[in-house]
């Protein structure tokens, strides 16, 4: 199969709910597909998701969209604090304007962390024919203790400097508002009751979820609950000595994961 270069890719920028929002398009190698539309993690933006787009799209033929969320990346900043609700606009105002605005007809949505849980939001809001599927990599549909403890471990490490290091690479201007707004949101004392499980017996479209055994944010009782609980087919796949970020961490075998999935969801 024909592969997809970096080179092959666009990239620009699109406005959208009064924000610029910046993005990367991969091109299709097989025609008739739908676009893998990638949404990153809650400390996330186009470029920590490296080359793995790019490898999922040369071993489909798919076309794949990524953008970075207002606030991340060299999008345009948001004000703070984050509201609680934060994921349900992403998924419900924010993403429908980005698929319309890109012309989208056919998706299958790939979301890692807190992407997965926008992804799965949108599933469940009945989105219409163009969601085909989607691919949830350690999404939360509850908050646990679990994800707690690593968020405020996350805090130590940004505070002392090496993290905050990390993100400015990801994030420029943006890295106090990417990075504030996500622990104040997730450690907000109005945050912890917070549940998604009673929308997902309205997915009907039919889930690839991944998550690593060693997750540092989330229990098997995750990737458990949305088997469960969700209202169309779902597909797990559980790895073991592997952490949060399945696509970096195991790369081949998340790869490998998406491309059968996508065989069988689409047949072609």
């Amino acid at each position: 199969m024909t592969g997809v270069g970096a080179h092959d890719a666009v990239e620009g920028f699109i406005e959208v709910d009064g924000a610029a929002l910046e993005y990367r398009r991969i091109p299709a190698t097989r025609p008739g597909l739908p676009t893998l539309v990638f949404l990153h993690e809650g400390l996330g933006c186009i470029d920590l998701w490296r080359d793995f787009p790019d490898r999922v799209a040369a071993d489909t033929g798919c076309a794949a969209l990524l953008y970075s969320r207002a606030g991340y990346g060299r999008s345009s900043p948001v004000r703070l604090p984050r509201p609680l609700t934060y994921h349900d606009h992403e998924a419900l105002s924010v993403l429908p304007r980005v698929l319309d605005a890109f012309g989208l007809d056919r998706v299958v949505l790939v979301g890692h962390s807190d992407g997965g849980t926008i992804a799965l939001i949108h599933a469940a809001s009945d989105p219409g024919a163009r969601l085909l599927g989607a691919v949830s990599i350690a999404a939360h549909v509850f908050n646990e203790d679990r994800a707690i403890d690593g968020i405020r471990e996350a805090v130590a490490a940004f505070e002392a400097g090496p993290l905050r290091a990390r993100l400015e690479r990801l994030h420029g201007a943006n890295t106090g508002v990417a990075f504030h707004g996500w622990h104040g949101a997730w450690l907000d004392p109005g945050f912890r009751d917070w549940t998604i499980v009673p929308r997902l017996p309205r997915i009907r479209v039919p889930l690839l979820v991944i998550q690593g055994t060693g997750d540092e944010y989330g229990t098997a009782d995750q990737y458990e609950t949305i088997a469960a609980e969700s209202g169309g087919p779902v597909q797990l796949a559980v790895f073991e000595s592997c952490g949060h970020s399945p696509h970096r961490d195991q790369p081949d075998r998340t790869a490998a994961a998406i491309a059968d999935f996508l065989q069988a969801l689409i047949g072609k």
